[in-house]
């Protein structure tokens, strides 16, 4: 059974994810915006398949069996379609014209579609509590939606409605991936993951004709840093905080992710915090915070994956971030 204690070694992992993850929005949007050079999915491209290449050096030094099994193939790469081309490439396409902080807060609500879409999957009715959480949830997508649809431009619309379907995707492959657990090791898991990601990113680039990338230094220093540590210094955390802290512990990063988002977009970039920011910002956080407590603050902890070379997982993980 996991210590339950919290010490200092977990701590610093929980740190790193707190920072890493939560400022990963803020340098796509470095990279991305107009003038940066960078098209989108050319970007998200170059990220997973540099984290894919490391992630499989990593696996090898650490004697993890590199290829999955036949069982396990579909899995793989349907789940790194959805996580990685779907999910990010959906947040990295937006980011071009959506501030960082409001894409981090409408992604921040991805735990509650998680919640929705495991209740009609198991055809069970939800209790009020979790009803209750996601209508608080939902509602702060609104109010951090609305000023957008009612004054943005098309170019701010369609970016809404990207990060919308960022965590719809992203919800869907999680689950996918937990009720299918894969046999291999986390790191070659992942590697192929993003393997699968970044195939699906070159067809994107091809159908979209997008342009050669003409970056910034400022854009190539957002992809070294999404590439080292959002990609894998940042999962490594991850995974070394799962085995040293209860998950409820772990679990907070999802909200507190986006509320470093939302600052260091304001310290760095300027992005405007304004009254329905803050107000979406707080609903959303609440009604994330009231779906894990139904989770996990209620005896429900995580099940075992009986990964002979990783952590026991979440029981359900879709909060990773993008």
């Amino acid at each position: 059974m996991k210590d339950s204690r919290v010490g200092g070694a977990g701590l610093f992992h929980l740190l790193v994810i707190y920072l890493v993850w939560g400022s990963t929005y803020l340098a796509i949007r470095v990279a991305v915006r107009e003038g940066a050079g960078f098209p989108p999915f050319t970007l998200a491209a170059m990220r997973v398949l540099a984290a894919s290449v490391v992630l499989f050096a990593w696996a090898a030094l650490a004697r993890q069996r590199l290829l999955p099994s036949r069982r396990d193939w579909p899995v793989l790469v349907g789940t790194g379609l959805l996580l990685w081309t779907g999910g990010n490439g959906l947040v990295t396409w937006a980011e071009r014209h959506a501030d960082s902080g409001l894409a981090a807060l409408i992604v921040g609500a991805l735990p509650l579609w998680g919640a929705l879409i495991e209740a009609v999957i198991d055809r069970r009715s939800p209790g009020w509590r979790t009803i209750a959480a996601l209508l608080l949830g939902f509602l702060g997508v609104s109010v951090l939606s609305y000023p957008v649809l009612r004054e943005g431009s098309a170019a701010e619309l369609w970016s809404v409605l990207a990060l919308l379907g960022a965590p719809l995707s992203w919800a869907i492959g999680s689950i996918w991936l937990q009720r299918r657990r894969p046999e291999l090791g986390l790191l070659s898991s992942s590697a192929i993951q993003q393997l699968a990601g970044g195939a699906g990113f070159l067809v994107l680039m091809l159908l979209t004709g997008e342009s050669l990338p003409r970056p910034t230094g400022e854009a190539w220093a957002a992809l070294a840093y999404l590439t080292v540590f959002g990609s894998v210094f940042a999962f490594t955390s991850y995974v070394r905080a799962l085995q040293l802290l209860p998950i409820n512990v772990v679990m907070t990063y999802a909200y507190v992710n986006p509320v470093v988002a939302v600052f260091l977009g304001w310290l760095l970039l300027r992005e405007a915090v304004t009254g329905w920011t803050l107000a979406g910002a707080v609903l959303v956080v609440a009604g994330v915070a009231g779906v894990f407590h139904e989770r996990y603050g209620r005896g429900r902890g995580p099940t075992g994956t009986g990964d002979r070379n990783g952590p026991d997982l979440p029981e359900t993980d879709v909060t990773t971030t993008m």
